[in-house]
This record gives C-alpha cells, sequence and structure tokens, in this order.
C-alpha cells in the first residue's frame, strides 16, 4: 500500500493534481467532461506556473550566488535549498510515513469537523517530514517522529483553516487555501507585526500597494518595470556585465507579467471544482464550509509579493554578512523567498513597504533559527544517506529556519514528549475554536 502510493506521489505533481481534481470532481457531482475539462486546466495552468517560477529560479539563483561571491562570504553552513531538504526528509522510513499519516489524518478531521481544509498538495507533506526527521535526530525515538508528524499536520492544517477567509480576501480565489509549510508560517508572523505596524507613527498611514505606487509613480510604478529596475540592480551588484544585466533585469520584468496569468489559467480550472465543493458541503452540511489545500505557488504571482521578494535578495545577503553569530551562508534558497513572504502581503493588505520591512525581521530570525538547527539537519542528511558534496555543515533556509522549526525542536529539546503534548494541545484548542465555537459565534451575530 505503501509503495503503491509512494508510486502515485512521484508521478509529480503535473500529474497528480488534476487526477486529484478530476477524482474530487466526480465524488462532488461535477459532470464527467467538465471535472476533465477542469483538471485539464489545472494541469496546464500548473505547467505554465513551474515554468514562470523556473524562469525566476534559475535567473535569479546564479545572481543571487554571483553577488554570494563577490561580498566574499566566508560562513561555515551551506544552504542546500529545500529540493534538497525535501530529499533528505523523505530519505528516511519515518519521513516516508509523512504522506499516510497525513492524508489518513486530514480526512479523520474533516469528518470529526475538526478542519474544513482538504489539503490535495500531498508532495509538500515533506514539511512534516522535515520536523520529524529532526526530531528523531534529537531524539533518537520513532515514536515521538511519528507524534511531531502529526501534530505538525493538524498545525499546518490550522493554518489553512484561518488563511481560507483572508485568501478569499486579498487573492480572490474562493473555497482556497494555502495549508504550506513554507507559506503560513509567514503569515502568522506577519499578523504580529502588522499589530505593531499599526502603532508606529507614519508606517501606520503609508499606503504602499502596487496600485498606489503606480499612480505616485506612474511608469516606474508599474510591476513589470518594478520588476525590470529591480533586475537591473541585482544585476549591477551580481557584477554582471551589459549583455547579463540586461538578460536578467527583462527575466524579472517577465516573471512580474506572466506569474498573474499563470495563475489566472490554473485558477479558471480550479474554480468549478471549488464551487461544486462549496455546493456539495452546504447541501449536506449548512452550518460547514470547505477549502481545497493548494501549494502556496498561486499566491506568488501578486505584484506585491514578487516586487517585496526581489528587494529582499540582497537584504538577505547583506544581513548574512553584518549579523554577529550568523554561519548560514544563504544560497539553494535564495529564490525561494517568494514563497517564505508570499502571505505576508496578504496581512498587509499588499503593502510593499511593510512586506520589505517585516521581511526583513523574518529574514533575521531565519539566519539565526537556519544556523542553531544545522547539526540536526546535517545529522538527518547523513542518516538519509544524502551527498554533502564536501560540506561538513548544512542547512536549508526555506524550512530550516522557520519559527516553526525553532518551536518543535526547541520544546521538545527542554520538555521530550511534554513539549510536542504542549503544542498539539494549543493546536487542538485552535481547531476547535475555528471550526466549532467561532461559526456557532458568527452564526448567533448574525440573527
Amino acid at each position: 500500500m505503501l509503495d503503491a502510493l509512494q508510486w502515485f506521489v512521484d508521478l509529480g505533481a503535473i500529474v497528480v493534481l488534476p487526477i486529484l481534481i478530476f477524482v474530487f470532481g466526480m465524488i462532488l457531482g461535477t459532470k464527467p467532461s467538465k471535472a476533465f475539462t477542469s483538471a485539464l486546466t489545472v494541469g496546464v495552468g500548473f505547467v505554465g506556473l513551474n515554468l514562470v517560477i523556473d524562469l525566476l529560479s534559475t535567473s535569479l539563483g546564479p545572481a543571487a550566488q554571483a553577488m554570494v561571491e563577490r561580498f566574499g562570504l566566508n560562513l561555515t553552513t551551506i544552504d542546500v535549498g529545500w529540493p534538497a531538504a525535501a530529499a533528505i526528509s523523505y530519505g528516511t522510513v519515518l519521513g516516508s510515513l509523512a504522506i499516510p499519516i497525513g492524508v489518513l489524518l486530514n480526512v479523520v478531521l474533516i469528518i470529526l469537523g475538526l478542519t474544513k481544509t482538504l489539503n490535495v498538495d500531498i508532495w509538500n507533506f515533506w514539511h512534516g517530514a522535515f520536523i520529524a526527521s529532526l526530531i528523531y535526530a534529537l531524539t533518537g525515538n520513532f515514536a515521538m517522529g511519528i507524534a511531531a508528524t502529526v501534530v505538525y499536520m493538524m498545525m499546518i492544517l490550522l493554518f489553512g483553516d484561518i488563511l481560507g477567509p483572508i485568501v478569499k480576501k486579498f487573492y480572490g480565489f474562493p473555497n482556497i487555501t494555502f495549508p504550506h509549510g513554507t507559506a503560513a508560517p509567514g503569515f502568522i508572523f506577519a499578523i504580529l507585526m502588522n499589530w505593531l505596524f499599526d502603532r508606529i507613527p507614519g508606517i501606520k498611514n503609508w499606503k504602499a500597494d502596487p496600485e498606489t505606487i503606480q499612480k505616485r509613480f506612474g511608469i516606474f510604478g508599474d510591476s513589470t518595470v518594478m520588476g525590470f529596475l529591480i533586475g537591473l540592480v541585482i544585476g549591477l551588484f551580481a557584477g554582471y556585465d551589459v549583455a547579463g544585466v540586461g538578460q536578467l533585469a527583462v527575466k524579472t520584468g517577465a516573471v512580474m507579467v506572466l506569474m498573474p496569468k499563470m495563475v489566472a489559467l490554473l485558477m479558471e480550472g480550479l474554480t468549478p471544482i471549488s464551487e461544486a465543493a462549496n455546493e456539495f458541503v452546504k447541501k449536506r452540511f449548512p452550518e460547514r464550509e470547505l477549502y481545497i489545500g493548494m501549494d502556496a505557488a498561486l499566491s506568488v504571482g501578486h505584484p506585491a509579493v514578487l516586487s517585496s521578494s526581489l528587494l529582499l535578495v540582497p537584504i538577505t545577503i547583506l544581513l548574512a554578512v553584518i549579523l554577529p553569530g550568523n554561519t548560514t551562508l544563504p544560497f539553494g534558497d535564495l529564490a525561494t523567498i517568494p514563497f517564505l513572504v508570499c502571505l505576508m502581503a496578504a496581512v498587509f493588505a499588499g503593502n510593499i513597504v511593510r512586506t520589505v520591512i517585516a521581511g526583513s525581521i523574518y529574514m533575521v530570525s531565519i539566519l539565526y533559527i537556519t544556523s542553531w538547527v544545522a547539526p540536526l539537519v546535517t545529522m538527518s542528511a547523513k542518516a538519509a544517506n544524502f551527498d554533502l558534496q564536501g560540506n561538513s555543515s548544512i542547512t536549508a533556509l526555506a524550512e530550516g529556519g522557520l519559527w516553526t522549526t525553532w518551536l518543535y525542536i526547541g520544546l521538545t529539546k527542554i520538555l521530550s514528549w511534554g513539549g510536542l503534548a504542549i503544542i498539539g494541545g494549543v493546536v487542538l484548542v485552535g481547531m476547535i475554536y475555528v471550526n466549532k465555537i467561532l461559526p456557532k459565534r458568527q452564526a448567533a451575530q448574525n440573527k
């Protein structure tokens, strides 16, 4: 059974996602022709989205690496990036159990009414496998690793439930949410930062969303031109020649144009299924709603996200240079920064200034946490027979440095099983409140 599930997942996102969407549509009573068309459109949209993300990674990644080399950074821990972290996570028996545990747990929690999120983004369950692998590296306790997987999966579904209304309001995606291990923690961090910004004179009244910036600065505020100019600056910092700078600038401008179009195509296929899901639930459970959990890549295409992310690349490299005690050399995950801040932009209503300031503070914490957790990441990599390529210490910026990683590892290190019990208890209470208590209160207020 486990081998069959792994074979299915190994088909790849562009195959697995349309199959799941088609099956889900059929279960919801959608006509086979409409379900097939929607599923295929989602697959095509996902291919397009991946192509644009790859364009961003292959153009921005080398430029960021050139900046690192140009600044002569000599740090001892190498950021190997999320693909390596995912390979490490799934490279152990414990990690391979994350997908069946996540799927089964999701179904049970939906039946019990403790989550609204049906997470079809199963290949990103590696985030839970990553945490479990680090817990096992820390404790040597397999059962504790399984418990960490369960608690983490519950937490990410709770984040999805909380995110649903925000996703609909800011991105305009009905019944869609992003229970994504890299993006969701940034959303929680941004809520705290937004509260702080609202109390700082000057910043609290400063409107800096893409529309306002375009009105103020004309052509220079256009998202495509902004992408071009930011790419230009990054190319200069990287020490590129004229051709290199020009090509990078045009490519970053192209990403600003193409990414929203690919997201729109994907949503064209997904919307009929999400509407059918909503109708299905309303007929049988009038007081409940259902969100489809998707990859946060859908949110990366917003101009505020892309502009902020591009600005944060040189800022992150600068922070790595000046922060005392940091040992992490940003490398593999510099091009993944959009996923770290994509849901921050939703909290800040697209305010680029707030997103960049909060993102910079967030990157400070990420650099310190990812340096702190590096020994466990390195230990897990060795257990998974991962090729360290001669490096004595490795980490992954976009997962190893998140506050959720610090929370799980820190509390488990101090309290052992008690740490996981505390996190699990808080998550369970949160699920009950968000899915049981809060809807009743809102229904009473609307009467």
